[in-house]
Formats: C-alpha cells, structure tokens, sequence
C-alpha cells in the first residue's frame, strides 16, 4: 500500500507567545503600505499599552502610540482620534478587533453577560468606525476591517452571544460598504477560524482540542496561526485590495464546513443526559 506523501507545509512563520517575530519573510511587496504603516493600538489597560507599544517600534523601526480607550464611549474614542491626528496628522486603516467572548449554554448566559458581549463587539464596532468615520474617512477615504468569527454561520454551541454579535458585526460591514463607498471608505471583514497562540486559543480551549484531535475535520487539517490572519487582514486593508468592499473573508482553513458541532465536549461532559441534571 502506497504511503500517503508528505504535505508541504505552506503555513508562514509564526510564535507562540504575544511577543514581535525576529524574522519575517514578505510575501506582499515590502512597500504595500506605502510609505510605511505608524500605528496606534487601543484597549482599555495602557500599562499593557504602552509595553507592547515599545515593542512595536523597536522592532518596526516605526511610530506607535498606545492610547486607552472604551469601545462602549464613544467620548473615549473621540478623544484618541483627536490625540491621533494630532500625532500623526492622518488616518488611513481602521482594523476593528474589540471583542468579549466565553464558552456557555444560553440557559446559563445571564442577561448581562449577553448584553456586556454585544456592546463590546457589535456597538464597539459601530461607535468606533462612526467617530473615525466622521472626523476623517468621510473627507478623505479610508480602509475598515472588522474581525468577526464563524460562529453565527451554522449556529455554534455554547457561542449564542458571540455567534449574535459577530453576525450583526457582518451584516454592519455590508451596510456600511454601501453607505460609505461614495465617499472612498472600503469595509471588509476578516472571520478567522481556531488559531494558535492568541488568547481566544486559550479561552476557547483551542489547545484541548488540538491535543484531543478534533482539528483533523477541518479540510486544512490544523490550527491557523497569526501571521495568516494578519496576511489576510494586510490583503484587505491595503489597495491590493481597492475594488473590494462589502467582503467577508472566512479564513478558517474550511473548518466551519466540516468541525463537529460537540456540545458534549465543549462542556467537558460525559452524556447529554448528565448536562440536562
């Protein structure tokens, strides 16, 4: 019997931890971002911030400014527009990634926990592309990418909040595609499937899965890693990507085709007779 031949493995250069690669090989011109790309980065912990800032320029070589923001105040993100024009004198990407999420049965979700997930995700969305949009991309055009998921698609378990809010977040990205378009904003949506190394991985026990095997039904037969997202992400922020708005971009190594919907493992249960006691 013939052994089956080895795959190459295609999958870009990539590390565990939360650190800047060392080495990168460009698979996009060097210059796609013309000019070069500073960057601010926001959350609301600006000691975590300020320290992965620091990082960034070191390795870059270019500016980055960390500033502290609520995706849920609008006040707050006004207020770091206003410190980012005055920093940089311009804004050209937004990559909207803001997002809560946990494993849980909806008759366990409190009231609050959905509401607290779809204003983070979904109105964090909308009131930072509406502020960016109209202090600047409205004047002189601009690029948005939304990081949604998969979960919405066919109904994940154990995902009625996030899979809700990521599905509104697709939805948004159409409607402002066609909205915005006129004045030269492109929206587009990148919906990565499990990827190795993030903290989404960890909380979403994406290592138990991968050790238990599960990632053998996706077609691609394997976790993704961060640097496909951000070649995914660079490919629809930058003008490679000029006459694309309106997309979702599953980048999921086809796992939401095939992966099991498993309650009984996601729970970490033995029957679903004992999740009904």
């Amino acid at each position: 019997m013939a052994e089956k031949p080895q795959l190459v493995n295609n999958s870009p250069e990539d590390i565990e931890t939360d650190e800047c690669m060392n080495t990168y090989s460009h698979i996009y011109s060097p210059d796609l971002l013309m000019h070069g790309c500073d960057t601010v980065i926001a959350s609301r912990n600006l000691e975590k911030l300020t320290e992965a800032a620091k990082k960034l320029s070191s390795t870059t070589g270019r500016r980055c400014l960390g500033i502290a923001i609520d995706v849920r105040q609008p006040e707050t993100i006004s207020a770091a527009m206003d410190e980012t024009l005055k920093t940089f004198g311009r804004v050209d990407i937004l990559i909207n990634n803001a997002a809560g999420n946990f494993l849980c049965p909806a008759t366990s979700l409190s009231f609050n926990a959905f509401k607290t997930v779809m204003e983070i995700d979904t109105m964090g969305t909308f009131n930072t592309s509406k502020v960016i949009y109209d202090k600047w991309f409205k004047d002189h055009g601009g690029s948005i990418v939304n990081i949604s998921a998969t979960l919405g698609y066919r109904g994940q378990a154990l995902q009625v909040h996030a899979g809700s809010a990521k599905a509104a977040n697709d939805a948004m990205t159409r409607h402002l595609a066609v909205e915005w378009g006129p004045s030269g904003v492109r929206v587009n949506t990148v919906a990565p499937g499990p990827i190795s190394g993030t903290e989404g991985y960890r909380r979403l026990g994406g290592s138990h899965a991968e050790s238990a095997g599960v990632f053998r039904s996706i077609p691609l037969q394997r976790a993704g890693n961060k640097t496909e997202i951000a070649h995914a992400v660079l490919f629809l922020a930058s003008r490679a990507a000029s006459y694309v708005t309106g997309a979702i971009l599953v980048a999921d190594g086809g796992a939401w085709l095939t992966s099991a919907n498993d309650v009984e493992r996601l729970l970490g249960i033995v029957s679903s007779r004992s999740a009904k006691l």
